[in-house]
């Protein structure tokens, strides 16, 4: 299998495993739907990190195989292709991209459908896709611009340039860089600390962020409302306000 998910401490690990370089072929993007749903269903899985291993993220597409396609292949292709990718930005639980090496093109886009992203001071991040004479057909278009911004993800876009961490880190593309081989040891440790935070809190606070970017302000208070209410229904706040009364902030240990 090209995909991995490996579970511990509460931690879903969605590792790729395509040598050397993880392209992301049709069957890999299938898997990797797959066992992000999985990831979704498990009640065992309350975080999650998104690993390519210590040497690259994902370096793109299976060009090889994306070179065979017509136009009609990839009408019939196009959106299994992004439900693929979207099937991880709908992981309703923390997410976090672990991110060495290459993640370029598909592999930039699936580090977008994380949470946050912690990057390797070796990490090269861009969507090259212009220079093949194509644009980004994973939600490049969509996430890119939403995270850092219309007119520096059209540089990005426009050019198929790549960018080291530190450029990415100042462009607002990862959110944090370490030495290489420390990356998944930090993205672990985020995505554990969470896993044992409040589920349904953590997934309410996802959903509405979210849902809120892809409509207007009294929209997006509506779904907030909506969920802070819903709350009030759960066993996580009570463990949590009777903890903040009886012990202070941040004792609260939520089931």
């Amino acid at each position: 299998m090209t995909v991995h998910l490996e579970v511990a401490e509460g931690v879903g690990t969605l590792r790729l495993d395509r040598p050397p370089m993880n392209a992301l072929d049709v069957a890999t993007q299938d898997r990797l739907k797959e066992l992000a749903e999985e990831a979704t269903r498990r009640d065992d899985v309350r975080a999650v990190v998104v690993y390519g291993g210590e040497k690259v993220f994902a370096a793109g597409a299976d060009i090889k195989e994306m070179q065979a396609m017509d136009h009609a292949a990839m009408v019939a292709r196009a959106r299994d292709l992004q439900d693929s990718f979207s099937a991880v930005a709908r992981i309703p639980k923390p997410v976090v991209a672990a991110v060495t090496g290459y993640a370029l093109g598909g592999g930039c886009e699936l580090a977008l459908c994380a949470d946050y992203r912690i990057a390797g001071d070796n990490a090269k991040l861009g969507q090259p896709e212009i220079l093949l004479g194509v644009i980004p057909g994973a939600g490049g278009t969509q996430r890119l611009s939403r995270l850092i911004g219309p007119s520096r993800a059209k540089d990005l876009i426009f050019t198929g340039r790549m960018v080291k961490a530190d450029e990415a880190l100042s462009l607002g593309l990862v959110d944090r860089v370490v030495p290489a081989a420390d990356v998944y040891t930090e993205a672990h440790a985020w995505a554990a600390k969470l896993a044992q935070g409040p589920a349904i809190a953590l997934r309410a606070a996802k959903e509405s962020i979210d849902a809120g970017l892809e409509t207007d302000l009294e929209t997006g208070l509506a779904i907030e409302r909506n969920w802070f209410a819903g709350l009030f229904a759960t066993e996580d706040r009570e463990i949590g306000m009777r903890s903040f009364v009886k012990e202070g902030p941040g004792r609260a240990k939520f089931l």
